[in-house]
């Protein structure tokens, strides 16, 4: 195929899906419903935003005098707040999108266009889109064009402006592509509404870490989130695109919820070899075996993690480069880390202290059992990326260590072999692997395993993160926090004790 064939095509496909968008907007634009709320948003809310700005202002003037930094890092906040409410509207019109059209009967004939189901997902998210974003610039420049007529004016970076109006974009995108997937897999209106709170919650808690980066004028970090929420857009449409079909959206009825079918569907899946998961029929393979479990499911599912494996390994690379550097930018002083004065009663002390009085045994079992349990939650509602951030967090902790004994004049080699390996050459191998399988979870929903949907290959991929945990992760992370507890600081008096 030559670049001409190819850039045709990829101009057709987004022309057909214009044609689809300019459809869908027509059709909002005649929904008074939709358009009241959005104009008035658009219209009201700036002024209102700068009738509490200058009011602001004043009260600084009043009680404060001349320190003006209050207002300087409040008006950003109010300009990030004037672009993410209209846009917020886009969620309202991308649940509609799909499953309001089945409601009202004028699904089919959309579906039944001579189109491709990713010029029709396009179509409807850009159309969901559309008038919200256009809403929430138009509402960012009657903000700015009112507070720079007032007195004080105020005039904001130009940098500052960019990366609002790039927040505000990325933010729509995600919204929308995730609430589009939630129309196309929900029956009703009324169910899309209520799964929208795993859009809605999120969104509400990056807001607020928005409004604290801007409180703190740390705009530069703000550009890393733009950066994320581009990726997870990315993943969120594929995601779309992957679990989108037109005749299980013509064909789904009302859903019900059966927790008995769910809970028989997530048993075969735990108690069957890897793979005939699917095979629900063989009433023989789903006979509980510890000896198959450990001959024969454990290293079959070992074997298919390579890919998630690499995933953790680069993450912890690049968390040691990340570890390093922190290190150098903040050194600890000499007598931070006194490793040639390490003595028996140095770990007596330590256990003397309040927060602290309680590292046994038990205490860093529970504590890296309950890390492997949060990797498995977490990636479920960040499609794996918080698996990975908590494999970053660790080694970054870990490579900060090491370089700062570096740093210190110690011999690395003699710290890890005394300090880490000890009990890391059990816990180690399996917090990889346990961040591995929580990985699978959260990208599951994204791509799921080949002949399972969405919620089906979700059961299957926890199935086999607990399957993992029980009988592989939790007997070694409970020998390496016995290690840890007992032997380590048994082999550090031995090496380093005076």
């Amino acid at each position: 195929m030559t670049t001409q064939q190819i850039t045709f095509r990829e101009r057709s496909i987004f022309a057909t899906a214009w044609v689809i968008t300019k459809r869908e907007i027509r059709d909002s634009l005649r929904d008074w419903r939709i358009m009241t709320p959005i104009i008035l948003l658009t219209l009201v809310f700036p002024f209102l935003m700068n009738f509490t700005s200058r009011a602001a202002t004043n009260w600084i003037d009043e009680f404060a005098g001349s320190n003006r930094m209050v207002i300087e890092r409040f008006n950003p906040f109010l300009l990030m707040i004037v672009g993410f409410f209209p846009i917020s509207f886009s969620l309202v019109i991308a649940l509609e999108s799909f499953v309001g059209e089945k409601e009202r009967n004028s699904l089919e004939p959309i579906l039944s266009m001579p189109v491709t189901d990713l010029e029709l997902y396009l179509g409807k998210m850009f159309s969901s889109v559309t008038i919200p974003l256009l809403a929430s610039y138009l509402g960012i420049a009657v903000f700015l064009i009112s507070r720079a007529m007032t007195s004080p004016p105020w005039y904001p970076p130009l940098e500052l402006t960019i990366l609002v109006f790039f927040l505000t974009t990325m933010e729509a995108l995600v919204m929308v592509a995730g609430a589009v997937v939630i129309s196309s897999q929900a029956t009703t209106v009324r169910a899309a509404n209520l799964l929208a709170s795993f859009i809605i919650i999120p969104m509400a808690f990056l807001v607020q870490a928005e409004s604290i980066v801007m409180f703190y004028a740390q705009y530069e970090v703000l550009w890393w989130l733009v950066a994320g929420l581009f990726v997870v857009n990315l993943i969120l449409v594929r995601m779309g695109i992957r679990t989108f079909n037109r005749e299980e959206i013509l064909s789904k009825e009302l859903d019900e919820l059966n927790l008995g079918t769910i809970w028989r569907d997530f048993k075969g899946y735990f108690l069957r070899p890897p793979e005939l998961a699917a095979d629900r029929k063989n009433l023989v393979a789903t006979q509980f075996s510890l000896r198959r479990i450990y001959r024969h499911d454990l290293p079959q599912l070992l074997r298919g993690q390579g890919l998630p494996l690499a995933m953790v390994g680069l993450m912890i690379v690049a968390a040691m480069w990340l570890g390093a550097s922190y290190a150098h930018q903040y050194p600890l002083p000499a007598k931070a880390l006194p490793l040639d004065q390490i003595t028996q009663d140095t770990f007596k002390n330590v256990q003397k202290v309040q927060l602290l009085n309680r590292v046994n045994t038990g205490f860093i079992f529970m504590n890296n059992v309950r890390v492997m349990v949060l990797s498995g939650v977490a990636s479920l509602f960040s499609f794996g990326s918080l698996a990975l951030l908590l494999a970053l967090m660790n080694a970054t902790l870990v490579s900060f260590l090491i370089t700062q004994v570096i740093m210190l004049g110690y011999n690395p080699w003699l710290f890890i072999v005394t300090f880490i390996l000890p009990h890391g050459m059990l816990e180690i191998p399996a917090i990889m692997l346990g961040f591995a399988f929580a990985l699978r979870i959260g990208a599951g929903l994204v791509s799921p395993p080949e002949g399972f949907d969405v919620g089906q290959g979700l059961l299957l991929t926890t199935a086999n993160f607990l399957k993992m945990l029980i009988f592989l992760l939790i007997p070694m992370l409970l020998v390496a926090a016995f290690i840890e507890a007992n032997l380590t600081p048994q082999i550090v008096v031995a090496v380093y004790g005076n």
